[in-house]
């Protein structure tokens, strides 16, 4: 009976010197004189801190209001931010304060409907270049087409303004410009180009939206482009004779949310769909992402817009939304901020009027899909340097909001 004591004991004795010593390992490996009662309590503190770092929910706080129309946003390299607004004006938010003159030197644009100032994107290497990027809607309400222009920034003032691209189809009408930008790691520049618009719409005697499964046409496409608007040589529609260049991927109707995982390089999108059928992608290049052939929407009229929900030849959706939420601006989550939602996908809905956390797994598919209510339109959603999310909201009092944990 002694002996089992004994032996228990000294089994005892070997739990408590591993439990100390996995516990050490975590954080600072105590010395050999000090006692391990105290490496463990202080262990187990650390682990309690980091527990506590533990984000389940988050409160929209407004930074600023007072914003017509806010569209797109980027932050400059002091910590500024740059805020398009739809009418024709980029504002700066300095110190959470929005500057009250807008910054100089964008030109007239198209303004009508859904068309304006669009999208902003830092070139790469602005910090040697002063190079701001824009996506806006030019021409007329006959004849319109979506525009990239660069231009340097210089205090207040933009100069230089210079167009890089223009999509090659005209369009009438105010709608389905799309425009989101976004940098890949190569020093290209992703445009997403809408189809053009809905029905009763025409190009060429044929429905609009058609033009999407034409990829001699940027209507319905996202294009690649170099810094100068040029097309890269390793395009990945180059060698077909009836595709345009710049041409990267089509079969879209209208993306409004372009992001790349900053860690994995996965490029997602969503986009519009019409009645329903708004759609979460995970892009590739060179493929057809099937709209109007293939689609969950409805016409606005009601009845399908066709029989097919998928072919083998086209590219289905992660996941899509019916009924619709409008998706617009869109974020890949790799911060400190919420350690819990790292790879996390972050969409905004303008009919929603909130923005959805969505978690992927490992498969590709969605596992879980929770709103963050916002209470108006959200037309962008971005991570910004300091590792918060921010929103963009799309009214005629748009507010720039911060998401602030609560738990």
């Amino acid at each position: 009976m002694v002996f089992t004591r004994f032996i228990a004991a000294l089994a005892s004795l070997a739990v408590l010197w591993t439990l100390g010593s996995c516990a050490a390992s975590t954080s600072t490996v105590p010395s050999r004189n000090e006692p391990l009662e105290t490496a463990q309590t202080e262990a187990d503190t650390e682990a309690e801190a980091e527990a506590e770092v533990v984000v389940t929910s988050v409160e929209p706080v407004t930074v600023v209001d007072g914003l017509e129309h806010p569209w797109g946003m980027a932050w400059l390299p002091n910590g500024d931010l740059l805020v398009t607004e739809r009418p024709g004006r980029l504002r700066r938010v300095s110190d959470g304060q929005l500057t009250p003159t807008p910054i100089a030197g964008v030109p007239e644009l198209f303004t009508a409907g859904q068309g304006g100032l669009l999208d902003v994107a830092l070139h790469p290497d602005f910090e040697t270049n002063s190079l701001v990027y824009f996506a806006y809607s030019a021409g007329t309400q006959q004849a319109n087409r979506t525009q990239v222009a660069r231009a340097r920034l210089e205090g207040d003032t933009l100069s230089d303004w210079d167009v890089i691209f223009t999509v090659n189809q005209d369009k009438s009408d105010g709608q389905h410009f799309g425009s989101r930008l976004l940098w890949l790691p190569d020093g290209t520049l992703l445009v997403a180009i809408g189809d053009g618009g809905n029905p009763p719409l025409q190009i060429a005697g044929d429905l609009a939206r058609n033009q999407a499964q034409n990829p001699q046409n940027h209507l319905g496409t996202i294009v690649r482009i170099g810094d100068d608007g040029t097309a890269p040589d390793d395009n990945p529609l180059l060698s077909r004779d009836d595709a345009d260049p710049l041409v990267w991927s089509y079969g879209h109707r209208n993306i409004q949310g372009l992001a790349i995982d900053p860690e994995t390089d996965q490029l997602w999108s969503t986009e519009h769909g019409a009645r329903g059928g708004d759609e979460l992608n995970l892009l590739e290049p060179g493929e057809n992402y099937g709209w109007p052939i293939v689609t969950f929407s409805e016409e606005y009229s009601g009845g399908p817009i066709t029989s097919e929900a998928s072919r083998p030849d086209m590219v289905d959706p992660i996941t899509y939304w019916t009924p619709a939420i409008a998706p617009s601006g869109l974020a890949i989550y790799r911060g400190e901020i919420y350690p819990q939602w790292q790879g996390q996908i972050f969409a905004g809905g303008l009919v929603s009027q909130d923005v959805k956390r969505i978690e992927v797994d490992d498969s590709g598919s969605v596992v879980n899909e929770t709103p963050i209510p916002i209470g108006q339109r959200v037309r962008d959603v971005r991570q910004g340097p300091d590792g918060f999310l921010y929103v963009l909201t799309d009214d005629a009092n748009g507010r720039l909001v911060r998401l602030e944990p609560t738990s």
